[in-house]
């Protein structure tokens, strides 16, 4: 699957133009038709994007809901997200790309994701709003659009500010236009699925007959993020949202369930262990068991 990493990267593979900034870019759709791609094969950026399209016809594709954008649409894409459109080249609107590192470095971003909840969710919820909210969202996109292409020196103080404003008013429109009840039940039951999915794997990884890539790390948690498409920071809050415990614990705790078994239950030698549990070395499965239990595998075999 294609995987960009920054917003440049991006815009080189749809084919428009290279952003003016490597950390922040704003676009009218206008000015990327006859350019862009029209179909989009599935992808993941590492950036945040935010868009509301006026007018326009396709489709287009944010985790795992279908959208057919025919009304005035508001979407928005998270890092690590997959993505893909087969689109008309007739939009209209704006949309704005802005890296974790702008983000970063200001403060007015640092509880993003709890004041803007509908940036954290892993299969984000395009929706329709109605035409009466359309001018006032476009019109902060112009004041950033405007802003961004002036000389101004201290431009992006304001950008930061605009941005606030903008994500703001989606959040009006966003609460206004979708039923919270409703939306808190699509996300509860993708959560759900989403921790299923994860005890899922880590238990397919650590059977005997598993196949790991040799890059692979079945001990890390990252490891299952990228395999499920969701940053690893996101996988863990909803594993501990749900479960009491993070990604890490489940991980450890089913490694050391299978140690104990095999320690107490077959021949096999501690090194033949360690390997099956995908350690690198019987000494990081010695001290991994040690700090788990207080005692070494060898002793535990005894033990038992």
């Amino acid at each position: 699957m294609l995987h960009f990493k920054n917003i440049t990267e991006y815009c080189r593979a749809i084919g428009i133009s290279a952003p003016k900034h490597p950390h922040f870019d704003i676009r009218s759709f206008e000015e990327n038709m006859g350019h862009v791609r029209s179909k989009m094969p599935p992808f993941r950026h590492e950036f945040y994007s935010i868009a509301i399209k006026a007018d326009g016809s396709g489709k287009a594709i944010t985790g795992h809901n279908n959208f057919f954008p025919d009304g005035v649409t508001v979407f928005f894409n998270s890092p690590f997200q997959i993505l893909s459109w087969d689109i008309i080249p007739n939009w209209t609107g704006y949309y704005v790309m802005i890296s974790q590192d702008f983000l970063a470095s200001s403060h007015h971003f640092d509880n993003l994701l709890d004041d803007y909840s509908f940036l954290k969710i892993d299969e984000s919820i395009p929706f329709e709003i109605n035409k009466e909210d359309l001018p006032e969202i476009l019109s902060i996109y112009q004041r950033i659009k405007q802003e961004y292409t002036s000389d101004n020196k201290d431009k992006f103080s304001f950008i930061q500010i605009y941005i606030l404003q903008l994500l703001n008013q989606v959040k009006r429109v966003f609460n206004k236009n979708i039923d919270t009840t409703t939306a808190e039940k699509q996300i509860h039951h993708a959560n759900l699925k989403m921790l299923s999915r994860f005890q899922q794997l880590v238990t397919v990884c650590f059977r005997p007959e598993a196949a790991l890539e040799t890059f692979a790390n079945p001990h890390s948690p990252s490891y299952y993020a990228s395999i499920l498409s969701v940053h690893t920071n996101h996988l863990n809050a909803v594993v501990k949202a749900i479960t009491g415990k993070t990604t890490l614990n489940h991980i450890h705790n089913h490694i050391l369930k299978l140690a104990k078994a095999e320690l107490a239950q077959t021949n096999a030698s501690i090194k033949e262990i360690a390997y099956n549990l995908h350690f690198d070395s019987p000494n990081n499965f010695s001290s991994f068991f040690k700090k788990k239990t207080g005692i070494t595998p060898m002793k535990y075999r005894l033990n038992m």
